[in-house]
């Protein structure tokens, strides 16, 4: 093992702590473990919008695809409320833990291979931030971009009314420059969620009172 490689608490299938273990041991045998996870929204239009993060190439799971904002596993020993470091380190966005509003927690498992298996007890947050797109400040190795999308056509995607909706935001460049892309995407751009994820995040953005 890596000297380096992160180290995760893990749990049993009763969600009860067992131990921990590293990174690679923890995917390759599909053990239980912890993650952060924050959807910003964004009111700087009339019309609500989400931010996706493109995540970088050089990602073990799931390369070149739309996500979450900003998400990441929990160390061992790390508790929910030190997740909030994702934001800073991914987008350069500092945050406290309290600004956040929580979606509550989700069960997930994702086989993406026979030897990689992700096994994770998310804890979904929603955070309103609304800065422009290029203000943000990209982590290059876990993050390649931030585009916005509505939330309501990217509800109607997820849910299969429609097939394709319109991403705008930036990418960076080999040099690190921000540049201005503008994306059609659909389900196979983004990180593969449950239906159920979803509607947990569009269910908790409808019972916001936020406003422009």
């Amino acid at each position: 093992m890596n000297k380096q490689e992160e180290m995760f608490d893990i749990y049993d299938e009763q969600m009860n702590w067992i131990g921990i273990a590293p990174r690679s041991e923890v995917h390759a045998k599909g053990l239980w473990h912890c993650t952060f996870q924050c959807w910003i929204v964004s009111y700087e239009q009339t019309e609500p919008d989400l931010l996706l993060q493109l995540r970088s190439p050089d990602k073990d799971l799931f390369p070149n695809l739309l996500d979450i904002s900003s998400a990441g596993h929990l160390a061992a020993g790390e508790t929910v409320r030190d997740g909030v470091r994702e934001l800073e380190e991914e987008l350069g966005l500092q945050v406290d833990f309290e600004e956040l509003v929580s979606c509550g927690t989700f069960i997930e498992e994702d086989f993406i291979s026979e030897q990689l298996i992700d096994r994770e007890i998310c804890h979904v947050f929603v955070h309103r931030c609304d800065k422009s797109l290029e203000s943000y400040i990209l982590q290059p190795e876990e993050v390649s971009g931030i585009f916005a999308v509505k939330v309501s056509a990217l509800e109607q995607l997820v849910h299969g009314q429609i097939n394709v909706i319109e991403a705008n935001g930036f990418q960076l460049s080999n040099e690190g420059q921000l540049i201005v892309n503008r994306k059609q995407i659909s389900l196979t751009d983004l990180v593969p969620h449950p239906e159920a994820y979803f509607e947990l995040l569009f269910r908790t953005l409808r019972e916001q009172s936020w406003t422009k």
